[in-house]
């Protein structure tokens, strides 16, 4: 299979390309820094990288012509964890990203149904669902939401997914993949998969290594089974290591 991959360079985006590489697969990411990946990356024959100045200004056009012939699409996009990333412009890069992707997918109009990752965050709850939250929780998720805006970003993207693309779309079938707070694991460890979280993610969070949520990210592009499971769905994702603050609790 061909997946392209955007936040390719990103702390959890240059794990995810390398479990795909790993497995086989080819891979096209849309970068802006091409030198931040690895030179095992990029000397990889399986790599094919697109450089870009900003995602952003890229015309449907132009991403109809980097999605085609993919067979999926992995998002890990997020903002610098900066104050500039963070309070600054692009407010919607994740959101944005998002629609111009689809909105390709679906003007190519792909013989086959195409799949769509969106790495998100337990801070976000699955409408779908109705998850339940405290209202002591609601409170502080809102202050976040209104003076976050990454926060406000991740949230819509998934939105658009979720009502926008929907259950039933011909074209694209999506899964947006919730870990609680990241930490970073040099192998892949044991790890939990829910339908909700099981834990607060503001008062009570859990830990989820990048290496796993990559790994999990491999692991539905890889097998049918997994992703007729999770699909249209925002499975969250724990390691199972009580002492990281894992799923076992």
């Amino acid at each position: 299979m061909t997946i392209l991959v955007v936040g390719a360079t990103g702390a959890t985006g240059q794990l995810v390309v390398k479990q795909l590489l790993d497995c086989g697969e080819e891979v096209r990411v849309i970068v802006r820094f091409p030198e931040k990946l690895s030179e095992t990356t990029l000397s990889h024959k399986n790599i094919s990288v697109i450089t870009v100045t900003n995602i952003l200004q890229l015309s449907e056009r132009e991403m109809r012509e980097y999605v085609k012939d993919c067979d999926a699409v992995i998002s890990c996009l997020g903002h610098n964890l900066t104050f500039k990333g963070i309070f600054g412009p692009p407010f919607t890069l994740v959101t944005d990203v998002t629609k111009l992707i689809c909105h390709a997918i679906k003007e190519n109009k792909p013989q086959r149904t195409m799949k769509y990752i969106l790495m998100n965050s337990t801070g976000n709850s699955n409408k779908n669902l109705r998850e339940t939250v405290s209202l002591v929780e609601k409170f502080v998720l809102g202050i976040i939401r209104l003076l976050v805006p990454p926060q406000r970003d991740n949230e819509k993207a998934a939105e658009y997914l979720r009502s926008e693309i929907g259950q039933d779309n011909q074209d694209i079938e999506w899964i947006a993949v919730r870990p609680d707070s990241l930490i970073n694991v040099n192998e892949v460890t044991k790890y939990s998969i829910f339908p909700s979280p099981i834990r607060s993610a503001i008062f009570n969070p859990g830990k989820t290594s990048r290496m796993n949520v990559a790994h999990f990210m491999s692991e539905l592009i890889s097998k049918k089974k997994l992703w007729e499971k999770w699909k249209g769905q925002m499975p969250v994702i724990y390691n199972d290591d009580p002492e990281e603050g894992g799923g076992n609790t």
